[in-house]
């Protein structure tokens, strides 16, 4: 029997438009009624400087600070400072949430910033494990137990954005996503 693929992972080298894939993609699902929840990140900028990242609750529209040059607690990461307490509070919240109540959980991105929490690992664990749909964008290079397992599950597929294919793949992506969540698979 085959295994039908319910984890989609968007991969790629950083600023190659990998989070603007996975909105492209889930504004094509949106707009065939499915419901989508989870979390998407975005960059914080001044006067056109990266000064950290948002994370996102796509239900809510709560949004905090990711990770950010301005905070002065939490696992520092090159420049950033990770805020753990609102990994945990909102972005493992929102994905548990999420796999519970919508047809299409998000989880962007499974980075070195996001894995410093141990309440988001269970979380993406749990969302992985599910049996639900997933879409997520997932660290190109990082090297940790829990991305090796879920990179490896046969229920995953993993795409690469590069600058060649970035404009074709939300179009790919969304397709295989909404053959399986319509019942087509």
């Amino acid at each position: 029997m085959k295994t039908i693929v319910r984890v989609w992972l968007i991969t790629g080298e950083p600023g190659v438009g990998k989070t603007t894939c996975l909105s492209r993609a889930i504004n094509i699902i949106k707009t065939k009624g499915y419901t989508v929840g989870g979390v998407i990140s975005r960059e914080s900028k001044v006067r056109g400087e990266r000064t950290g990242f948002e994370l996102i609750d796509l239900k809510t529209g709560e949004s905090g600070i990711l990770a950010s040059t301005g905070l002065d607690a939490g696992p520092k990461l090159g420049k950033y400072r990770v805020n753990l307490r609102y990994l945990a509070d909102v972005g493992a919240r929102a994905l548990l949430s999420s796999v519970e109540v919508s047809d299409l959980t998000v989880c962007d991105e499974v980075g070195p910033m996001e894995m410093f929490s141990p309440e988001f690992r269970r979380a993406v664990e749990h969302i992985v494990d599910s049996g639900r749909p997933v879409v997520g964008v997932i660290h190109k290079r990082l090297k940790d137990p829990l991305l090796t397992k879920i990179r490896s599950a046969e229920y995953v597929r993993i795409f690469e954005v590069t600058r060649e294919n970035r404009d074709e793949l939300p179009d790919m992506l969304a397709k295989e996503v909404l053959e399986v969540l319509s019942g087509k698979l």
